[in-house]
């Protein structure tokens, strides 16, 4: 029995996942290299990884496994409690605890995927490139910035 709920929660934990790269599309300005665009990208795919701290998937497994863990501590006491078999008492905690630490995954995943792509889009646009909603920038070697208001 045991060696089933196991293989569930690592099942579970498994589900949760971390920004493999930005969800967000940016273009190369007009007339740069392509190259120089593709260097830049992985600039800022780089400090967009680093700028939100913690690998997302360990803060989404570590969310997983705290609310498994007290889903199952809850769950044998609300077993031993009502005299049943602690085993099944546990095994129902660690599948509400289980289903709980997989929606709070899921949001650790989708917070770190957003703020990924925002620090993504801001490095790309301080580049020069062009992010979508975003003013098409002058280029500094033009010399052409707007006048102070």
């Amino acid at each position: 029995m045991r060696k089933i709920v196991c293989c569930i929660a690592m099942l579970l934990t498994g589900c949760a996942s971390a920004p493999i790269g930005p969800r967000v599309a940016v273009m190369p300005a007009p007339g740069k290299p392509y190259e120089v665009f593709l260097s830049e990208d992985m600039l800022c795919r780089h400090y967009a990884a680093q700028s939100i701290g913690e690998e997302p998937s360990d803060a989404a497994a570590k969310s997983f496994a705290g609310s498994a863990a007290v889903g199952t501590a809850i769950g044998a006491a609300a077993g031993a409690m009502s005299g049943g078999h602690e085993g099944s008492g546990a095994a129902a905690g660690l599948v509400m605890g289980s289903m709980a630490g997989a929606s709070q995954g899921s949001y650790a995943a989708q917070d770190a995927q957003m703020r990924y792509d925002l620090t993504y889009q801001q490095c790309m646009y301080a580049k020069g490139n062009q992010v979508p909603g975003m003013p098409m920038q002058s280029s500094p070697a033009q010399g052409s910035y707007p006048p102070p208001r």
